[in-house]
């Protein structure tokens, strides 16, 4: 008994350690956003006073709630886009027979291997060709096809018996009926999982952004910040750090409530 409290007591001062190593850039960068430029250079970790003076001037100097809008707007569509996109590839390849459908699916997995920026260059042209330059549309739609999403959908999918398939014909139900009243119904984790996924990674896209945007009217919170730290490099850091802080928020909260769900998921179609 007294082993196992030990262990224990060991375990969790391992996990605090550990998560206080990760999260302190964080933390640090909270307590910056609160300092003045004297305070900054002495090295101090806590501020002499909260004041929101650095916040203030974050919205003075950058349009960051247009830049937050836009990031949201494309995130959520490109959230949207890959939940429809990658259920539907998903549920083709597990419940609709076809001649080399595991052929097609490993084919389709297989491009999870090719970098995005090798796919840059085309992306960009065809976007170009298509005038979608600085629209919301030429930032969202290259990503709605995710094949990491699919694979994840697909092993869930494939953890649902086949019983519910047959009853759902004997009842008459068309295949989109079966998709829609069914499947989408028992999948909601997956779904959830998938839905934070594609929106985390995009609300923190850079590269795309910048290349397909040339004004600020549908740039996102990413460029924001480095046009921020651009402008401040060798004067207030402490602005910099209030942007960074204002722009990560979204994300924390969506990682701390969704949490058990993202765990759930990613490990939901690894057994059966």
């Amino acid at each position: 008994m007294r082993d196992s409290t030990l262990k224990k007591v060991w375990i969790y001062f391992l996990l605090v350690v550990t998560s206080l190593l990760v999260f302190f850039p964080v933390v640090y960068a909270f307590m910056i956003s609160f300092m003045s430029g004297p305070e900054i250079l002495q090295g101090k970790f806590f501020p002499e006073a909260f004041k929101f003076d650095n916040y203030v001037k974050v919205f003075d100097r950058l349009p960051l709630m247009k830049y937050l809008m836009n990031s949201f707007v494309v995130s959520l569509t490109v959230m949207i886009g890959q939940l429809v996109v990658c259920s539907l590839a998903a549920y083709a390849f597990v419940f609709i027979p076809f001649k080399g459908r595991d052929f097609v699916f490993f084919l389709f997995i297989s491009t999870m291997m090719i970098p995005w920026e090798a796919t840059m260059i085309p992306n960009f042209f065809t976007i170009q060709k298509l005038d979608w330059l600085n629209t919301y549309q030429g930032m969202s739609l290259p990503f709605f096809a995710l094949a990491f999403g699919t694979f994840l959908l697909r092993q869930h999918f494939k953890t649902i018996p086949k019983e519910l398939q047959e009853a759902s014909q004997i009842a008459g139900l068309s295949r989109f009926k079966f998709f829609w009243k069914v499947i989408l119904p028992v999948s909601k984790t997956s779904l959830v999982t998938l839905g934070a996924y594609g929106f985390l990674t995009t609300w923190n896209m850079y590269l795309w952004p910048l290349l397909i945007t040339t004004n600020s009217s549908v740039r996102t919170v990413q460029i924001g910040l480095k046009q921020l730290q651009s402008q401040e490099m060798s004067t207030d850091w402490g602005v910099v750090m209030a942007g960074v802080i204002v722009v990560i928020i979204p994300t924390l909260l969506l990682l701390f409530i969704g949490q058990k769900q993202l765990q759930k998921g990613l490990s939901q179609g690894a057994l059966k």
